[in-house]
């Protein structure tokens, strides 16, 4: 107020052209932080702890941003380490990992190119609007609306592109898609530190500068411009067709944890439902994760969706209370009256006539309930039929992953490296040794093993089993 008085009296215009006011940092207790009552953490000790970079996100993201109070608690800080930066830094690390082993270098021309890989599109797309929306944030002064788009950014990075692309990095198969693989999750490695560096400049400066250093030899992440959205890689209908993948395969997993069967044992058939055809167009594309993700054999797809599943729609009493007022009791008991086609207009986009009233797609909220029991899923997105019947053969492969997740561990706690080749010798019960070598072939390339044998267990390390009532004695050495 005193910058202003004097900045009108002496030069007849503001002092500043935009204002940032902070709220009160207090103690855990909700006291003011005081020196006697010794009732906050020693800052040096929480830098330590949990690193600088930790503490500006959680303070960006909190009420004190908005000018409101906040109540400092180590347990936030450590929270952001969890969910923010450990995340950040293991997709980090997995992609130094391989790029080591393959002694991989950046070439542009590749990035430049068009990735056949519609996850590399997709991961890129989502970036470029994340980019989007930071700047629009920041340019409005909006820090509180930052953090949370990075979060669920490096969420999709790391538990759905790296999740569903890790076999890429790994398969010497097909050299040019491994090498788009690295030159995206490169890119996507290298934005994000250009980023996130004015808000965790430590961890950006030391990720961007080592992934360089190795391909394009820029001296520091500080030294760059922020990056601005590159609006040609921006693909919204393919961003919507993976977020509505997502939503199936976690509602699948649902499906599995209700019915307590293990996504190791396959199940028939998935089917999608939903009335708009050009839904379902967008996610055949993805379907191969959809299978890999829930082990399915086969994905139907329908359109036949009012068999399945009850169409409701609700009034946006948040737009619509204010628009009309007393007519809002009329309108409310109307919308429990809407066709299931009305609604599906609402859907679609289009607006509809309710009691006189013109109700766009954003004064109404859809409601979808799956009919189909405890094998259904339904949410605002797509509704699912994933029945949970297993055969012997299902069973039976059920068996072969579980081997196979029993070898991984042995892997990691013989301390073998990822590249590693091995040999397995294998010995125990009728059922599991019948099931192994029904398996063979798969369970040996999944462990990368070059040999995968029954007989006299030998080898580096062995460990006993007990896998569905019986015992299964396990070797693994590396070969």
């Amino acid at each position: 107020y005193t910058l202003m008085v004097i900045s009108t009296a002496l030069f007849d215009k503001p002092a500043f052209k935009n204002v940032v006011v902070n709220g009160i940092v207090l103690a855990e207790d909700g006291k003011k932080m005081s020196k006697r009552l010794k009732n906050y953490p020693d800052p040096t000790t929480v830098i330590d702890a949990h690193g600088a970079d930790a503490i500006r996100l959680f303070m960006i993201d909190s009420p004190a941003v908005r000018a409101d109070d906040l109540r400092f608690s180590e347990h936030g800080v450590r929270d952001v380490v969890r969910r923010v930066l450990l995340p950040w830094w293991n997709a980090y690390k997995f992609f130094v990992t391989y790029a080591r082993l393959d002694n991989w270098r950046f070439d542009p021309a590749v990035l430049a190119e068009r990735s056949p890989n519609v996850l590399d599109r997709w991961i890129l797309s989502r970036q470029q609007s994340l980019i989007r929306r930071v700047t629009t944030e920041m340019e409005v002064y909006h820090l509180y609306n930052v953090v949370s788009p990075l979060l669920t950014f490096i969420d999709e990075l790391t538990n759905w592109y790296i999740r569903l692309n890790r076999r890429r990095f790994w398969n010497d198969d097909d050299p040019a898609d491994k090498n788009h693989a690295y030159h995206t999750l490169y890119k996507a490695l290298t934005d994000l530190s250009r980023m996130m560096a004015p808000f965790a400049p430590f961890i950006s400066e030391e990720i961007f500068t080592n992934l360089s250093r190795a391909a394009e030899e820029k001296e520091s992440v500080h030294f760059e411009d922020y990056p601005a959205a590159d609006e040609a890689l921006i693909d919204e209908a393919l961003e919507d067709g993976v977020e509505r993948m997502a939503q199936i395969i976690l509602m699948g997993r649902h499906i599995r944890a209700t019915k307590k069967v293990k996504t190791k044992i396959p199940l028939d058939r998935l089917t999608i439902f939903h009335r708009r055809p050009e839904i379902l167009d967008e996610i055949r594309p993805l379907e191969r994760y959809i299978h890999e993700e829930l082990n399915v054999r086969e994905v139907v797809y329908s359109t036949d969706e009012g068999a399945h599943v009850r169409l409701t729609a609700k009034p946006n009493f948040a737009a619509l209370g204010p628009r009309l007022g007393k007519k809002m009791g009329a309108v409310s008991k109307a919308f429990a009256k809407l066709a299931p086609e009305q609604i599906l207009a609402l859907e679609s986009g289009q607006a509809i006539d309710v009691e006189g009233e013109r109700i766009a797609p954003e004064d109404a909220v859809i409601h979808r309930e799956a009919l189909d029991g405890a094998d259904a899923q339904t949410n605002r997105f797509i509704t699912i039929l994933m029945p949970v019947d297993i055969t012997e053969e299902n069973w039976r492969a059920g068996l072969a992953r579980e081997i196979i997740s029993r070898i991984q561990k042995m892997r990691k706690d013989a301390g073998f490296a990822v590249e590693d080749r091995i040999a397995v010798t294998y010995g125990g019960g009728e059922t599991l040794c019948s099931v192994a070598q029904e398996h063979a072939a798969m369970i040996q390339s999944e462990v990368l093993a070059r040999t995968f044998e029954a007989g006299p267990v030998r080898g580096y390390y062995a460990a006993r089993h007990e896998i569905a009532d019986e015992t299964l004695t396990i070797g693994v050495a590396r070969r």
